[in-house]
């Protein structure tokens, strides 16, 4: 009788670099260089192909001969400082965001979503990969305010019109809500909330009605509020933290 074939292991396999990726070892760049270099072993055989489907419950990888495993779960919430950029490796040698976990204790972790070089505040790091995708998902909806200092006093009309948003490049940008929090004299602060992630989307937003922002500061992710820590310092989330990012 024909032996059937694993549908289990198939359905389960993925990429090598992915795999990599998803155990927290390192990043799917860093894996794609560590296997072109001849560093990655799976089942005893060194692998020179990335994009190698293995299955991570049954085959054995090694990276210079030392065996990978699922490192431990992280969530992380760092208060990003304005200047670094969002990456683990800058080609330009600009600071990133892994200076501020320099010297903790962790596998490797990746930034949930970015924020740009000039914008500062909440950004959520983990190496749990399913959970990061949950949350970054646009059918998720997971609203993320922000507290926006601009270089004018909006009248009403002005923010209503913000709300109505405006199309740039060719893409509708628009705002869940936009509410002026304070104004004194040629600047205000203004509070705008997203329920989706577009490349610089305030920035893009407000330039189409001419409007410079000064600052711009992610101040929360759905009921996870930046608070109390300080600029440029990380800590672990809370389970009642976790618990309010579920999607």
């Amino acid at each position: 009788m024909a032996r059937q074939p694993d549908r289990r292991s198939a359905a389960t396999k993925v990429g090598l670099a992915r795999t990599l990726s998803k155990l927290g070892f390192c990043s799917r760049t860093q894996a794609e260089r560590l296997v072109a270099e001849g560093r990655v072993q799976v089942n005893g055989k060194t692998v020179r192909d990335a994009l190698l489907r293995i299955d991570p419950d049954r085959d054995h990888i090694f990276v210079d001969g030392e065996r990978v495993i699922a490192e431990r779960k992280v969530y992380l919430m760092l208060n990003k400082p304005r200047g670094l950029v969002t990456t683990r490796d800058d080609p330009e040698g600009r600071g990133t965001v892994y200076d501020c976990l320099a010297g903790l204790d962790l596998p490797f972790v990746s930034p949930v979503g970015r924020l740009d070089k000039a914008s500062e505040g909440l950004l959520l790091m983990s190496n749990d990969t399913r959970w990061a995708n949950g949350l970054l998902d646009p059918a998720s909806h997971v609203a993320k305010t922000y507290h926006v200092q601009i270089a004018s006093a909006p009248d009403e009309a002005l923010l209503v019109r913000f709300g109505q948003g405006a199309e740039v490049d060719g893409e509708l940008l628009t705002a869940s809500s936009v509410k002026l929090l304070r104004s004194g004299g040629r600047t205000a602060w203004l509070e705008i909330v997203l329920d989706e992630g577009r490349n610089r989307q305030i920035r893009r937003l407000l330039g189409a009605f001419d409007i410079e922002v000064l600052r711009l500061i992610r101040v929360a992710i759905g009921g996870l509020q930046l608070g109390e820590l300080a600029k440029g310092k990380a800590r672990h989330l809370t389970a009642e933290e976790l618990a309010t990012l579920a999607t």
